[in-house]
């Protein structure tokens, strides 16, 4: 089945004034959460010589707010849609930064972890808005095209400037400041964005249903936290409780969605193959990335001893990448297909991920470059593509629980990509064999092994660290390779998924 827009009626026609003013708007949201994703990644480390986590707790420190946030995706689209998305953008916007301080003050592992959870609250009212109001701002398939790509290339331009600038702060002040960077972009979002932005919304939303609300953060969070303990631990009977817990509490939402006459998602955008296709190359495609991308900034600066804005800047070419492709994708598309597109950046993907498999301590920076700028233009490639795809294969008034699907797949894979990815490069690197008197936490962490070294003797130290290293670069390496498996696969299903599929000329 072939996704078309349909030809616009005469009211889509009429361009929205000031439309490009407001956009400008919204590209600020992503900017937001672009860099505290990767301001995390930077922050690592210290984080790990002052709060002292476990392993166990350090993932969770870096994948809970992609818990959260995914349970809570599809909710917060839906709500937009009914309440108004401007209103919910602004309202998350300045709840985003309230808990960013709460980020950058926390004391405890524990802390940590629940100050980042509630940011993942915060954080699942931003992006479906943003996309749901370019829908509803850009008509014109063409626009949108472009409106996207620039919407893409923000989010690129954010891992980008994420880095450069936690690594100018942690060089500087203490690692709390680079949570506190999300305060200056809030505030001009916040003020900006009541003039700037229209409101829309559903105008016939129905109600929006609790019972659903719940199932579906009780089925997320219970099916990722299954998947990632086992990872970690192996199968247990509380994981698998947890599992078939997540997996009811799903089975009962998309039961409860096609029974009710406005569900908070209406299943029938599934049988779509487009969208369909599109949403599982986006999970798939995160799934294989993110579990290297949390590693990557602790390679730079544990292993091969780069400071945080030299690491920052040596993962600039991934972001560069990105935003070229994403800008000229939507015409790309159109010229060739949709599915030649998606299909050939991920393939530049995962070849890019395969060659991150030779990486030694020792890795010079053109190879690592290279593969970086791969990475990057795959990416711009296949997610902006994806991205309008999704977009079009739906009516307005469900832009948001449509864009929401989009994010939840995007965010469910980030958290299955740390778990699973993540915990191949823990499991492989707790096994390193350590001199006799290293402390328990030093297998924990390569940033543990780092802060036990500073309190032994030199030649103990050395030999400490050259084998935690080594050993943390096999998991990375093997990571690296299952990353990329994934990724060639997920080319291959885009190929077959997303036949026919075609991106309008225009109005």
């Amino acid at each position: 089945m072939t996704s078309t827009l349909q030809p616009a009626t005469t009211t889509e026609a009429v361009k929205r004034q000031g439309r490009w003013l407001a956009l400008s708007v919204l590209v600020l949201a992503v900017l937001l959460v672009a860099v505290d994703a990767t301001v995390l990644g930077l922050a690592t480390p210290y984080i790990s010589e002052d709060l002292r986590p476990t392993g166990t707790q350090l993932l969770w420190i870096g994948d809970v707010y992609s818990f959260v946030i995914a349970g809570l995706l599809v909710s917060m689209g839906s709500l937009g849609d009914r309440i108004g998305r401007k209103r919910i953008l602004l309202i998350g916007a300045t709840a985003f930064g309230a808990m960013s301080i709460l980020n950058a003050y926390a004391t405890t592992p524990e802390l940590m972890i629940l100050a980042r959870a509630l940011l993942g609250v915060a954080g699942a009212t931003l992006m479906p808005a943003t996309l749901a109001l370019i829908r509803n701002l850009f008509h014109d398939p063409r626009e949108r095209s472009l409106a996207v790509g620039i919407w893409g290339a923000t989010a690129s331009a954010g891992t980008a400037i994420g880095p450069i600038v936690g690594g100018f702060l942690l060089e500087h002040f203490w690692w709390g400041s680079v949570f506190l960077i999300n305060l200056p972009v809030m505030a001009v979002l916040v003020l900006v964005g009541i003039r700037l932005l229209p409101e829309s919304r559903n105008p016939n939303p129905g109600p929006w249903d609790m019972v659903s609300v719940a199932l579906s953060l009780v089925g997320v969070i219970a099916v990722v936290y299954a998947v990632k303990e086992a990872a970690t631990h192996g199968l247990t009977w509380e994981t698998f409780t947890a599992g078939l817990l997540g997996g009811a509490a799903l089975y009962g939402f998309v039961r409860r969605q096609l029974a009710l006459p406005a569900p908070l998602l209406d299943m029938r955008l599934f049988r779509n193959r487009g969208f369909s296709g599109a949403v599982l190359a986006d999970l798939l495609t995160i799934l294989g990335l993110s579990g290297l991308v949390f590693f990557l900034s602790q390679y730079l600066q544990l292993v091969q001893g780069r400071g945080p804005l030299e690491a920052g800047l040596a993962e600039v070419p991934a972001a560069v990448g990105a935003v070229a492709a994403g800008l000229v994708a939507g015409t790309v598309a159109r010229r060739y297909s949709v599915r030649a597109v998606v299909s050939g950046g991920l393939a530049a993907i995962g070849l890019a991920l395969a060659s991150l498999t030779l990486l030694d301590q020792s890795t010079g920076y053109p190879m690592l470059g290279t593969a970086l700028l791969g990475v990057g233009i795959g990416a711009g490639f296949s997610f902006t593509v994806t991205a309008d795809v999704i977009l079009s294969s739906v009516p307005k008034e469900q832009a948001g629980a449509a864009s929401a699907v989009s994010e939840t797949a995007y965010e469910l894979g980030a958290a299955l990509g740390i778990a699973v990815l993540g915990s191949i490069v823990t499991g492989v690197y707790r096994g390193f064999a350590a001199p006799a008197g290293t402390p328990e936490g030093a297998h924990e962490s390569l940033g543990g092994a780092v802060a036990a070294a500073s309190g032994m003797p030199s030649n103990t130290a050395q030999d400490l660290l050259s084998s935690a290293r080594e050993a943390f670069v096999d998991g990375l390496t093997i990571a690296a390779g299952a990353g990329a498996a994934v990724l060639l696969a997920t080319a291959a299903a885009a190929w077959f998924m997303l036949k026919n599929q075609r991106l309008d000329k225009g109005i």
